[in-house]
């Protein structure tokens, strides 16, 4: 199996060199895509220089369209098209810790989806507010009632994917730029019928760098929540269709 770790990111010196050193180190076969939206901080060439010494890692600089949603399609599809069999996504800021991913990895061989959950017996929400924890249990709640999703961590961004699944999620049509995408994916995988494996992760909040998350995105998630409800859903594709990424 070919593994692939996807990371978006904008804005996290402080973090990508050690965690791309934490990754590889728990999994020496992975290959790492980061996908920069050309972070003001400079994230992207320090990756560059990594990616000069380790050809296992991988930069996708973008230069415009900027948008969460639309880096992590854009990292997707670059894993496919260099022969990912399995891509994980994750955040670059050390609140999904590196030393699930043998577990990720392990399990995506018997599952279509692997999603780290922190609401499942063994996970836990650590280090962050009652008021923060109360928002995040309110809406996986909400997410669940609207787009009827039985899982129970349905905003978690720690994720593995099959290549197959990507394949027929048909990326390129997604509509969601922003965090949404991870509601957007996971709806599209379960109207398809793939089998979703939750496992138990602890989140951590970030030590380093700041939050890109806003009030202002959280209304706009629950605005696009209520849009994917009454999105039509996708056939499986089958190989050879010219939607397929190759």
């Amino acid at each position: 199996m070919k593994p692939f770790v996807m990371l978006p990111t904008y804005n996290e010196s402080e973090n990508i060199a050690l965690l791309i050193e934490q990754i590889l180190r728990v999994c020496p076969s992975c290959q790492i895509v980061v996908v920069d939206d050309d972070s003001p901080d400079g994230t992207w060439r320090i990756v560059e220089e990594i990616r000069e010494r380790d050809s296992r890692v991988h930069l996708v600089h973008r230069k415009s369209n900027r948008g969460r949603g639309i880096s992590g399609i854009k990292g997707f599809l670059y894993a496919l098209d260099h022969g990912a069999d399995a891509v994980l996504e994750m955040d670059a800021d050390f609140s999904h810790d590196p030393s699930y991913l043998p577990h990720f990895f392990s399990s995506i061989q018997e599952y279509d989806v692997v999603s780290g959950s922190r609401f499942v017996q063994g996970g836990r929400d650590a280090d962050r507010g009652w008021l923060r924890q109360r928002i995040t249990y309110f809406a996986n709640l909400y997410i669940r009632i609207v787009l009827r999703i039985q899982l129970t961590d349905c905003s978690s961004g720690f994720r593995c994917y099959r290549r197959e699944v990507l394949q027929n999620l048909n990326l390129p049509s997604m509509v969601s730029i922003g965090p949404s995408i991870v509601q957007e994916m996971l709806l599209r995988a379960c109207q398809l019928g793939y089998d979703v494996l939750e496992i138990p992760i602890e989140f951590r909040d970030r030590q380093r760098g700041k939050t890109k998350l806003t009030y202002r995105h959280l209304i706009n998630g629950f605005r696009m929540v209520l849009k994917l409800r009454f999105s039509k859903p996708r056939k499986k594709l089958k190989e050879g269709s010219p939607e397929v990424p190759v």
